[in-house]
């Protein structure tokens, strides 16, 4: 099992607008992305804040990009610890900052992080943020795992942060779809978008795909994701393709107990359970 996690560093997407890369381990199927982002336009915007594993990294990449005071939204997708991590963080040392979220993330948030509601702006997909040089559309994202998750296309460069959309495991420090080993894509991405988004199984193949038509209409040049390479041109195309493809099939299950059982076990863990 490979442990060695890649130290990875910001990457520009589009103009004024980053990336911020971070790796976690996934054994034989190499590394989980687990991405933010960083606008930095007239009212510089944080968009997601991290693993709480990757604090002291995202901070020195975040506040490399942008100056804490400068600040002025901090865009949460979602309520996941993946995409909150160091919400805390960014809270106190961006004291300009206004947390955009929604009421539903907002609820779960508070039992354990209150945000003060001055300090909150909440926007609904198709909802538009004005934030100077430029808006952000609000979108329900073509996959996603939390009801109340929104990602958004900037209209001044077409960057779409796709969320948790699209997400597939890389072999490191590799950032685009394009620079992906031949076949990784095709061989990973049913399976592990399947077991974020099991729901697929039960939707309507045709109206899902109404909604994929819809964002596939949109301005969009670039779509970035938490967990996974960034998406241009045709291969933003595949995605929607392999996506509406999902609709209405058999969820993949995910890994059980035997597997844990075999991790465990070549670890020295434990004795494997008799079958």
């Amino acid at each position: 099992m490979n442990t060695a996690v890649p130290r990875c560093t910001p990457y520009r997407i589009a103009a004024e607008t980053w990336l911020v890369p971070r790796l976690i381990a996934a054994g034989d199927a190499g590394f989980v992305p687990v991405n933010s982002m960083v606008i930095t336009g007239e009212q510089p915007v944080i968009v997601d804040t991290g693993a709480p594993m990757h604090a002291e990294a995202w901070r020195e990449d975040v506040f490399g990009i942008v100056a804490p005071e400068d600040v002025r939204w901090i865009f949460v997708s979602h309520d996941d610890t993946d995409h909150t991590g160091n919400l805390a963080t960014a809270l106190d040392l961006c004291p300009n900052a206004t947390v955009v979220t929604d009421f539903g993330a907002w609820q779960r948030l508070s039992v354990h992080l209150p945000i003060p509601t001055h300090r909150m702006r909440w926007l609904n997909p198709g909802e538009r943020l004005d934030i100077g040089d430029r808006t952000l559309l609000a979108i329900r994202p073509p996959q996603y795992d939390s009801p109340t998750t929104r990602g958004f296309v900037d209209t001044a460069t077409g960057a779409m942060w796709a969320v948790d959309a699209f997400a597939l495991p890389t072999p490191g420090e590799v950032y685009e779809r394009t620079d992906l080993p031949p076949g990784l894509w095709e061989d990973l991405f049913v399976p592990f978008n399947s077991m974020s988004n099991p729901w697929l199984e039960w939707v309507d193949a045709d109206r899902y795909g109404r909604h994929l038509d819809e964002l596939a209409e949109l301005p969009v040049t670039v779509a970035a994701s938490c967990h996974g390479p960034v998406l241009r041109d045709g291969a933003l195309t595949d995605a929607y393709i392999q996506a509406h493809a999902m609709a209405a099939k058999p969820a993949i299950p995910a890994p059980g107990q035997p597997v844990l059982d075999q991790i465990l076990a070549a670890a020295g863990l434990q004795d494997p359970i008799p079958a």
